[in-house]
C-alpha cells in the first residue's frame, strides 16, 4: 500500500509553527498593512526635498527605521504561510496583494535614499557621529552612491519591483505545485516520490534498488520541467546583468557583490581551494563507500549513503531536546534559554504536507521571534538541521536585540557561519556522549561529513562553481538554454569527483533543486560560514567559555561590522588563505579517521 502525504489542514497542529503569535487575526495584519503604507505617506509629505541638515536626517531615517521594523513582520506574515502550503489560494492571494502594495510603498520612499546620499559629507558625518544607531545604513548606500541612476528611472525600478523579482516565484511554483514524480516499485512495493520524500529520505537509503529508482524517478520529473525551470532562470540572470551594466558595474560579480562587502578574490579563493584541495579528501570518501556497500561502480545517487547502514537511530522531536540544549549548552545559559524557547513558542514547522518549500529555513521578523521550516523525519541526522536552523535563530534574535533594523543585517558572506558552528556543536556533543565506542565514533564523523560538511562545503559550493560558469558567460553576452545548463553542472561535477565517481544521467538536473541561485552569490557563502564555523568551535573546544563569550558578542554585532571585522572579533584572520585550508585538512583529518576506524572494525 502506498503512502500518501497529507494535506496541510490533516497534519496535526503541534507540527506546525505558529503563525499567530505574529497576528492573532486577519483584521489585525489588514490594520497593521494599512498603518504601514500611511507611515510611507507620512514620511514623503514630511520630508521629500526637505532633507537639508543632519537633524532633519536623522528624524527622517528614524521614521523611515520604524517603518521597516512594522513592515518586516507584516511582510513574513504575508509570505510565511505560502512557505508551508502553496496550494492554498488564500495565501497566494495575501501574498500577491502585499507584494503590489510594498511596490507602491518602495516606490513612494525612494527619495529617502537619493536624499541623504546628496548631502555633504561633513553633514553625513554629523549624522552618523549623532545617531550611530543608523552609522551602518549611511555608509551602506555611500557605497552606492555612484551606482545610483536618476530619479525616475529608481522610481520605475521600484515600481517593477514585483516583475523583476518574481522568477524565484515561478521557479518556487513550479518546484513544488506543477512537478510530480511518478512513483516506483522495488520488490512488488509502490513508493510515492516528491522532493521532500527524495531529499530526506531516499537519497539516504541503503537499499540500491529504492536508491537508484527514486533517483532515476526524481530526474525523469525534473526532467519534464527543465525547459520551464531554465526559462525563470534565464530571466533572472538576464536581469542582473542588465541592471548591472544599467547601474555602471564592470561585471555582474562587481555587482552582486557589493553588498556582501567582500573582494572578488575572497569569494574566487573559496571556490578554487576548495574544488583543488578538497576534491582528494571526498574522492577517498566516495571509494570508501563504494568497499563498505561492494558497489562496482559508486554513482553521483550513491554519494549521500550513510558509511554505517545497520545505525539508523530515530529520534522524536520531544527528544531532540536534550540534544540541542546539551550541544549548545557551552554557549551559555542565555543563548541555550533563548534555543530552547523554539519548543514551546512553535516557532519551528515539521510537517510533511503536500505543497509544502523543501529542504529548510529560518526567518526572523525584526523584534519578534524565529520561523523555522524543515520537514522532520524522525532521525537523529535531523536534528543536524534543526540546531543549524537554530543557529540562524539565535543570531538574529540576539542582533536585533542590540540593534536597530538598520544596522542589524549581516553580510550574507557571514551569515552562514553561526548556523554551520552549531552543527560542529552538536557533533562534538555526540563524540563525548560515545566515549570510546569505534563503532559509533565512526558514525558521528561520517554523519558530520554527510550532514555539516558535505551539504555546505561541498553540495553547495559545486552549486556555486557552477553558478560562476554561468555568470561569466553571461557577462560575455551569452544566452543559456536547459541543454546548456546542464551541461555547465556535468562539467563542474566531473572536475570534481575526477573518475571515482560516475556522474549518471539526471546529475546534470541538480541545478533545478535549489532557490539559491535567485539570491544572488549565496551558495559560495555557506562554505564561507562554515569557514569561520570550524575555527571558532576549534576555538571553543580548546579554550571553552572565554572563547564561546567571544562568539556570543560576535552574533550580537549584527551587520555593525563587515565580514573580515566579525571574523577578527573571533579571532579569525579570513583576509588569508589559512582558514579555508585548515578547514579543508580538518575535513581530511576527519575522512582519514573514518577509512581508520573502518579498517579496525573489519579486523574484529
Amino acid at each position: 500500500m502506498m503512502e500518501v502525504m497529507k494535506k496541510r489542514d490533516e497534519t496535526p497542529e503541534y507540527l506546525k509553527w505558529d503563525i499567530s503569535r505574529l497576528y492573532k487575526k486577519e483584521s489585525d495584519y489588514e490594520e497593521d498593512l494599512k498603518k504601514c503604507e500611511q507611515m510611507s505617506v507620512d514620511i514623503e509629505k514630511k520630508y521629500k526635498n526637505k532633507i537639508v541638515s543632519p537633524d532633519t536626517a536623522i528624524c527622517a531615517i528614524r521614521e523611515y527605521n520604524e517603518f521597516l521594523e512594522l513592515n518586516d513582520v507584516i511582510s513574513h506574515y504575508a509570505t510565511l504561510s505560502v512557505s508551508v502550503d502553496m496550494t492554498d489560494a488564500q495565501h497566494q492571494k495575501r501574498e500577491s496583494y502585499y507584494y503590489s502594495k510594498a511596490a507602491e510603498i518602495q516606490t513612494r520612499l525612494k527619495f529617502l535614499e537619493k536624499e541623504i546620499v546628496s548631502l555633504d559629507a561633513q553633514i553625513l558625518e554629523k549624522v552618523k557621529e549623532k545617531a550611530p544607531e543608523y552609522r551602518v545604513y549611511i555608509e551602506d548606500i555611500m557605497l552606492k552612491k555612484e551606482y545610483m541612476l536618476d530619479d525616475s528611472v529608481e522610481e520605475a525600478l521600484a515600481t517593477l519591483s514585483p516583475v523583476l523579482h518574481s522568477s524565484i516565484k515561478g521557479y518556487e511554483t513550479t518546484k513544488i505545485a506543477d512537478i510530480e514524480f511518478e512513483s516506483f516499485v522495488v520488490r512488488g512495493k509502490e513508493y510515492p516520490n516528491s522532493y521532500v520524500l527524495y531529499e530526506n529520505m531516499y537519497q539516504y537509503n541503503p537499499d540500491f534498488e529504492i536508491r537508484r529508482k527514486s533517483f532515476q524517478s526524481f530526474s525523469n520529473g525534473l526532467k519534464k520541467y527543465q525547459n520551464t525551470t531554465a526559462f525563470y532562470y534565464q530571466n533572472h540572470i538576464q536581469k542582473e546583468k542588465i541592471i548591472s551594466a544599467m547601474r555602471g558595474f564592470s561585471s555582474v560579480f562587481d555587482y552582486l557583490l557589493l553588498d556582501q562587502k567582500v573582494t572578488k578574490e575572497m569569494y574566487h579563493r573559496q571556490i578554487d581551494l576548495i574544488m583543488k584541495e578538497l576534491a582528494p579528501y571526498m574522492q577517498k570518501y566516495a571509494a570508501l563507500l563504494k568497499k563498505i556497500y561492494h558497489l562496482d561502480k559508486i554513482t553521483f545517487a550513491d554519494l549521500k549513503i550513510p558509511v554505517d547502514k545497520e545505525i539508523v537511530p530515530r529520534i522524536t522531536i520531544e527528544e531532540s531536546k536534550k540534544y540541542v540544549r546539551e550541544a549548545l549548552s557551552v554557549l551559555g545559559e542565555e543563548y541555550v534559554d533563548l534555543i530552547m524557547s523554539s519548543y514551546e513558542e512553535r516557532w519551528v514547522d515539521f510537517a510533511q504536507n503536500i505543497g509544502k518549500s523543501t529542504g529548510g529555513f529560518c526567518a526572523t521578523p525584526y523584534g519578534k521571534h524565529s520561523f523555522i521550516l524543515l520537514s522532520w523525519t524522525g532521525l537523529l541526522s535531523e536534528v543536524f538541521t534543526l540546531v543549524h536552523e537554530l543557529g540562524h535563530a539565535g543570531h538574529f534574535t540576539l542582533n536585533q536585540r542590540e540593534n536597530s533594523y538598520l544596522n542589524q543585517e549581516p553580510s550574507l558572506y557571514f551569515v552562514e557561519a553561526p548556523s554551520t558552528m552549531n552543527e560542529l556543536l552538536l557533533t562534538n556533543y555526540l563524540l563525548k556522549d560515545v566515549g570510546v565506542d569505534k563503532r559509533m565514533k565512526r558514525w558521528v564523523l561520517s554523519n558530520m561529513i554527510s550532514n555539516t560538511y558535505f551539504h555546505n562545503f561541498v553540495t553547495h559550493l559545486l552549486e556555486a562553481a557552477y553558478q560562476r560558469e554561468v555568470y561569466k558567460r553571461v557577462d560575455r553576452g551569452e544566452s543559456l538554454q536547459a541543454e546548456d545548463l546542464s551541461m555547465i553542472k556535468k562539467n563542474v561535477l566531473q572536475e570534481f569527483w575526477g573518475e571515482d565517481v560516475e556522474i549518471t544521467d539526471g546529475a546534470e538536473l541538480t541545478w533545478m533543486r535549489q532557490p539559491h541561485y535567485y539570491m544572488g552569490l549565496y551558495s559560495y557563502t555557506y562554505s564561507a560560514g562554515l569557514t569561520i564555523g570550524t575555527q571558532m568551535s576549534n576555538r571553543i573546544k580548546e579554550e571553552g567559555f572565554s572563547a564561546a563569550q567571544d562568539w556570543i558578542k560576535v552574533l550580537k554585532a549584527g551587520g555593525t561590522k563587515n565580514p573580515v571585522e566579525l571574523a577578527q572579533m573571533a579571532g579569525i584572520d579570513i583576509t588569508t588563505d589559512k582558514p579555508l585550508l585548515d578547514t579543508i585538512h580538518f575535513i581530511g583529518s576527519a575522512i582519514k579517521e573514518i577509512i581508520q576506524l573502518t579498517e579496525e572494525l573489519e579486523k574484529n
